[in-house]
C-alpha cells in the first residue's frame, strides 16, 4: 500500500514538474500582450517583464503543487532568472541573498530556537493556565492570547508546537475524544489562530512581515521603524484576539461549561519545571535586551546624531547570537542548524529575487494596473478591506505566507507609486494577510501542526475561517484608518 501511494505521488510530482515547465516555455514565447491604458498612459509589458511572469508562473505551480521541495524549487528559480537573459548571476543572487531582511530571519529562527530549548515557552503558557481556570471559555482565550502574545516576537509555527502538546493535554485529561468534541476543535484551531494572529504585531512576528519591510524599502524608499509597525500591528491583533474567540465560541459552542480538571494539575506540572532555569534567566534578558534595542533605535539615532543607527536586522542577528556565547549557552549549533526553518530562508532569497525582477522590468506595474487599476475608484476609508480579501483569495492559490508576501508586494508598491497613493498604508494590509492563513489548513504550517492532532477537519477550519477572514479585513480596516487618522 505504501509503495502504491509513494509511486503515485512521484507520478503526479512529474506531470506537476512537466505542467510547470511547459507554461514556463509558453508564456516565454507567447506574443507580447496589447498596452493597459491609464489615464492616457500606455503601460506596456516589455518582453523580459513577461519572462519574469514566465518564470513566476513556473515556481508557483511548483510551490503550490509540492512537487519539489520549496528550497529546490527556490534555488532553481536563481538559475532561471539569468538563463533566460533577465539579469546576471551575481544580480540575481545578490538580490536575494545580499539582502539584509536574510540575517534578520535568520536572528529570528536562532531566538525562536533558544525560546524552545530552554523551556521558557511551556512555563509561560501553563502559568497563562493557571490564570485562566478551568472555564472552557477563559482556556480558549488564554489559549488565544499567549499564542498571539508569543507569536509577536518568534516564529509562529514555535509558537503552535508549544501550545499543541498542552492543548492535547488538556483535551486528553477531559476525555474529549477527536472529531467528536466541539471544544476540541475550538481549542486546537486556537493553537493555529493564536500565532497567525500575533504574526501581525511586529516586524519580528512572521517571514512576510520582513519581505514587506524589504520592499517598502528598496523599491519605494520608504523605512518603517520597528515602532512604527506596531503602531499598526498591535491594535489589529488586539481587535483579533476577541473576534476569533467569539467566532469560535459560536460557531463551536463547547459542549462543557468546565474542564474536569482542578489547578491542581497544572500546580504539578510547574512544580516539576522547578524555578527559573539558568537557561531560562538568560533567554528572558535576551529577549528583553532584543525587543528594548528594536524599540528605541530611532531615539538612539536622534540621540546620537545618527553615530549610533543599528539597523534592526543587526539587532535580531545581535540577538540571535547571544545566545551561543560561551558564557550563555542556551543551544548548540548542531541543535540550532537541526531546528531551524533553512528551508524557508531558500524561499525568502527567491522570493526577494523574483520579486524585484518583476518590479524592474515593469511587469509589476503592468499586472497591478490590469488586476487593480480600479482601486482608487475604492473610497479611501474600505481600501484596506479591499486589498485584505483580494490577498486572502490570492493566499487560497499560493498556499504560503512566504510567496503571497513575495509576489503580492511589488505589484501593490507599483500600483501605490503609479496611483500616487501612500505605499505604506497600501503595503501594510497586505503584509497582514499574507501571514493571516485563516481558512485553509494547507494554507501554512501553523495551520497542519494542530491539525495533526486530529480534533478538527478541513471543512471544520473552512467553516470558521471564511467568516475570520471577513473579521480580521474589518479589523485591519479599522486600525489603519484610526492610525491614518491620528497620525494624519
Amino acid at each position: 500500500m505504501t509503495n502504491t501511494t509513494t509511486d503515485s505521488s512521484k507520478h503526479q510530482s512529474i506531470w506537476a514538474l512537466f505542467f510547470a515547465t511547459a507554461l514556463l516555455l509558453s508564456v516565454h514565447l507567447l506574443p507580447t500582450p496589447n498596452p493597459v491604458e491609464r489615464s492616457g498612459e500606455l503601460i506596456i509589458l516589455t518582453p523580459e517583464g513577461k519572462t519574469c511572469l514566465a518564470i513566476l508562473t513556473f515556481a508557483v505551480t511548483l510551490w503550490v503543487s509540492e512537487a519539489m521541495p520549496f528550497a529546490v524549487t527556490s534555488l532553481l528559480v536563481l538559475l532561471l532568472i539569468p538563463t533566460f537573459g533577465i539579469t546576471d548571476f551575481a544580480t540575481a543572487v545578490n538580490a536575494g541573498f545580499g539582502n539584509p531582511l536574510i540575517v534578520f530571519f535568520i536572528g529570528v529562527l536562532f531566538l525562536s530556537t533558544g525560546f524552545t530549548f530552554s523551556g521558557l515557552g511551556t512555563r509561560l503558557v501553563l502559568h497563562v493556565l493557571r490564570l485562566a481556570g478551568t472555564r472552557t471559555d477563559r482556556v480558549l482565550l488564554g489559549f488565544l492570547i499567549v499564542g498571539s502574545l508569543l507569536s509577536m516576537w518568534i516564529t509562529d509555527m514555535a509558537v503552535a508546537a508549544m501550545l499543541l502538546p498542552l492543548g492535547v493535554g488538556v483535551l486528553k485529561d477531559a476525555d474529549l475524544k477527536p472529531l467528536q468534541s466541539n471544544f476540541g476543535r475550538a481549542l486546537m484551531i486556537s493553537c493555529a489562530y493564536g500565532p497567525l494572529i500575533g504574526g501581525i504585531g511586529t516586524p519580528a512576528g512572521a517571514a512576510s512581515n520582513l519581505i514587506a519591510l524589504s520592499y517598502l524599502e528598496e523599491l519605494a524608499g520608504l523605512t518603517i521603524s520597528f515602532g512604527h509597525w506596531m503602531l499598526l500591528g498591535v491594535p489589529a491583533v488586539l481587535l483579533m484576539i476577541p473576534t476569533s474567540w467569539w467566532l469560535l465560541l459560536h460557531i463551536f459552542p463547547p459542549e462543557i461549561d468546565r474542564l474536569p480538571l482542578d489547578g491542581t494539575q497544572i500546580d504539578i506540572k510547574l512544580k516539576a519545571l522547578g524555578p527559573l532555569r539558568a537557561a531560562e534567566r538568560k533567554t528572558l534578558a535576551i529577549f528583553g535586551l532584543t525587543i528594548a534595542l528594536w524599540l528605541t533605535t530611532p531615539w538612539i539615532a536622534e540621540t546620537t546624531d545618527g553615530r549610533i543607527d543599528p539597523p534592526i536586522q543587526a539587532v535580531a542577528l545581535l540577538g540571535g547570537l547571544m545566545l551561543f556565547l560561551p558564557t550563555v549557552e542556551i543551544v548548540t549549533w548542531k541543535q540550532a542548524q537541526a531546528n531551524m526553518d533553512w528551508g524557508g530562508v531558500m524561499l525568502i532569497v527567491a522570493g526577494l529575487s523574483l520579486g524585484l525582477m518583476v518590479f524592474e522590468t515593469g511587469a509589476a506595474r503592468w499586472l497591478a494596473q490590469l488586476l487593480l487599476g480600479n482601486l482608487m475608484l475604492v473610497p479611501v476609508l474600505i481600501r484596506p478591506f479591499v486589498i485584505v480579501i483580494a490577498v486572502s483569495l490570492l493566499h487560497l492559490l499560493f498556499s504560503s505566507n512566504t510567496v503571497t508576501g513575495s509576489l503580492i508586494m511589488p505589484i501593490l508598491l507599483a500600483l501605490a507609486l503609479d496611483l500616487q497613493l501612500d505605499p505604506w498604508t497600501i503595503a501594510a494590509p497586505a503584509a497582514f494577510t499574507s501571514t493571516l492563513a485563516f481558512i485553509l489548513v494547507t494554507e501554512s504550517p501553523t495551520n497542519v501542526l494542530p491539525y495533526s492532532a486530529g480534533y478538527f477537519s478541513i471543512r471544520d477550519m473552512a467553516k470558521i475561517g471564511i467568516w475570520m477572514t471577513l473579521g480580521a479585513a474589518i479589523c485591519v480596516t479599522f486600525s489603519i484608518t484610526v492610525a491614518t487618522i491620528f497620525t494624519g
